[in-house]
């Protein structure tokens, strides 16, 4: 009796279902919106830029040379300080007071003196803050070295078995190549960390502390040991020639052409905010920015590709990119900024990825977009490609409404997206 029952029930069961089946009417099927472009970023050359400079002896500042005058080495005061307290001390960036490692001291006061009375010719004479810094150096077997060391520190100082082959094959010694390798690793130690030249010989076999692309971020926007200050909205921004001219080609042609810069301590600045441009300098010492808004990052661009600074513009368009594409859509719908000004100006700074990447955006986001009065500013060959490429697709639209309005007439209630 009970099987009949649930037999009987479970057949009025079935034909329930099949009336409500619409007569095997199918909703549409919403496809997926097309890839996003992807925009690929450059990498970093924040080591070779700064390699490039000891290389093509830009804005030197201070001059090694031995005793006896037959080592002469160029460099430059800023990149030193920014890895070693030592040259610090040398250069009077810090006072002994200031050094609570008496091997620093030692350091310092062994391996270099300064000379105020030698001369010798450099290429950038004309530089405003006056003669490079000349420096003896007392310790012949180091003196022969430094270049192979300077170039060990300006390409980042992470390539220490090649330093230890270069300086192998200059000191035939092991005793000299090893009192010299000691001594690099004194200078780039890190301060605090060794207390005793002791300590420093029973570390031995310890590499130095690797530099980083954070190393210059103690100078940045500092009157220490800068030659160049920036005028820019009624307010100044000290900065340091070497930096600048390594980082930026730009700011290289500047600095060593035949511009009225080249000569002058005091350089105005146009058509950039202070805002901006001290994250351009920022980016140009760390390697590193991180815009507060969109707006700010797309300022920043701009003041890149003023510059010609390609890897910074990558890096703006790829958080305007981020920032973006994180918005919920609600949020998408009622912010008052203006994708289409975004567009515009991506546009006319040559930055044809993020123009390229915001026009798939706004198809992608057609139902969005088409409802704000910017849509409208869209060119006419803006608006055909967003039209070719816009999600949903119009098709999709009109079947849509199309099977709701055939559910609507059988009276059947689907739920449909």
């Amino acid at each position: 009796m009970i099987q009949s029952l649930n037999q009987k029930s479970s057949e009025k069961m079935k034909k329930r279902k099949k009336s409500h089946k619409c007569h095997g009417v199918k909703a549409p099927q919403l496809e997926q919106p097309e890839k996003m472009p992807i925009l690929k970023g450059e990498a970093s050359h924040y080591n070779s830029d700064l390699h490039n400079l000891l290389i093509w002896c830009q804005c030197v500042d201070v001059i090694f040379y031995s005793e006896d005058l037959k080592e002469v080495v160029e460099a430059h005061k800023i990149v030193l300080c920014s890895v070693s307290h030592v040259f610090m001390l040398l250069f009077n960036v810090k006072s002994p007071a200031d050094i609570q490692d008496s091997s620093i001291i030692r350091t310092a006061q062994t391996l270099f003196a300064v000379n105020s009375e030698a001369v010798f010719p450099v290429s950038n004479r004309g530089s405003p803050c006056g003669p490079p810094v000349r420096v003896i150096v007392k310790d012949s077997f180091f003196c022969f070295c430094l270049s192979d060391i300077l170039h060990f520190i300006y390409s980042g100082a992470f390539q220490w078995e090649l330093l230890e082959e270069d300086i192998k094959k200059k000191l035939k010694d092991p005793g000299e190549v090893e009192l010299v390798l000691e001594k690099v690793k004194c200078i780039l130690k890190t301060p605090g960390k060794v207390n005793s030249s002791k300590n420093c010989r029973s570390h031995q076999t310890a590499r130095p502390l690797q530099l980083c692309d954070t190393s210059l971020r103690l100078f940045f926007n500092t009157h220490v040991l800068a030659d160049v200050i920036f005028q820019i909205q009624g307010a100044t921004i000290p900065a340091h020639r070497a930096v600048l001219v390594a980082r930026c080609e730009v700011m290289a042609a500047m600095f060593n052409g035949s511009y009225i810069e080249a000569n002058s301590f005091l350089v105005p600045v146009y058509g950039v905010s202070k805002d901006t441009f001290l994250s351009f300098l920022e980016y140009l010492y760390t390697d590193s920015c991180c815009p507060a808004s969109i707006l700010q990052a797309m300022s920043l661009l701009i003041c890149a590709e003023m510059y010609q600074v390609s890897r910074l513009q990558h890096i703006c368009e790829l958080y305007i990119i981020t920032q973006l594409q994180s918005m919920p859509s609600r949020e998408l719908a009622s912010t008052s900024l203006s994708v289409v000004s975004l567009l515009r100006k991506a546009k006319f700074h040559n930055s044809d990825c993020l123009s390229t990447w915001l026009l798939h955006f706004i198809a992608t986001n057609y139902l969005i977009f088409s409802q704000k009065p910017e849509f409208q500013d869209l060119s006419a060959e803006e608006r055909n490609f967003v039209e070719m490429h816009r999600w949903p697709s119009s098709m999709y639209l009109k079947q849509l409404a199309d099977y709701r309005n055939y559910i609507n007439s059988q009276k059947c209630h689907c739920i449909v997206m």
